[in-house]
């Protein structure tokens, strides 16, 4: 679907249920990523996955939006698709565009879901988030580290780049104040890209936000473990 320059290109469940969540993942990732965690979440309500600008299958535009315009955008996505009050689930960069979303429309989400939620602000600088990203990569599954090549070519260094300064650019301390959403936060346990103590700052900026983590999986949890997030999201719903 068309936005102005911008195209969405989405996967629809379409299984008419209580709740439908829309997955929207991080930089240089697309909508295979989320395929476990997709699968886990069927049972219990209707799934949309979105590749964003640039990412997947999605054409790249001329103009790369902020984080905030990309919240934007999220929330035209939508309306254009009448989805009644998602469920919003953001991956790493994704976090940053769900929880823009949720900040500029509270009446459209009432629920948050933030996996591994970046940027860390202790450490926004390109280098140490390059550092921590290798970092994750090391014993890495050879099935997360495909998925990870394959979207990153589709991207391009020259997108990626571009996205990765309006990804640095954001100050998602400064938006999560205002977020009203019911707010569940999850992180790996083993994630170096977003340490528990900053993990907690987000939890603790999102009034009523609950913090769980996940023994033994990194910053790509939901990749490894679908089912283990699919069951947190469920159980938080079912606390609203």
């Amino acid at each position: 679907m068309r936005f102005g320059d911008h195209v969405v290109v989405a996967t629809d469940s379409v299984i008419p249920a209580e709740h439908t969540f829309l997955l929207v993942h991080g930089i240089g990732m697309g909508i295979s990523y989320f395929a476990e965690l997709r699968d886990a979440l069927l049972p219990h309500g209707r799934v949309v996955a979105i590749d964003l600008p640039g990412f997947g299958d999605s054409p790249e535009p001329a103009e790369s939006l902020s984080m905030a315009g990309m919240g934007r955008l999220l929330i035209d996505f939508v309306t254009a698709h009448s989805l009644d009050h998602p469920v919003l689930v953001g991956h790493s960069m994704g976090t940053q565009v769900v929880a823009e979303a949720a900040r500029q429309a509270p009446d459209l989400f009432p629920e948050l879901v933030l996996i591994a939620p970046t940027v860390n602000r202790h450490e926004r600088t390109v280098g140490r988030q390059t550092m921590r990203l290798l970092q994750d990569l090391v014993g890495e599954s050879p099935k997360v580290l495909a998925l990870g090549l394959q979207n990153y070519v589709k991207a391009g260094p020259r997108w990626f780049a571009k996205k990765l300064r309006s990804m640095m650019a954001h100050r998602i301390e400064e938006t999560l104040p205002h977020v009203l959403a019911h707010t569940l936060v999850i992180r790996g346990m083993e994630d170096p890209v977003c340490p528990h103590g900053w993990a907690e700052e987000v939890a603790g900026l999102i009034p009523g936000a609950v913090l769980v983590e996940i023994p033994g999986r990194g910053h790509e949890t939901m990749v490894k473990d679908g089912v283990c997030a699919a069951e947190l999201i469920a159980d938080h719903l079912v606390r609203a």
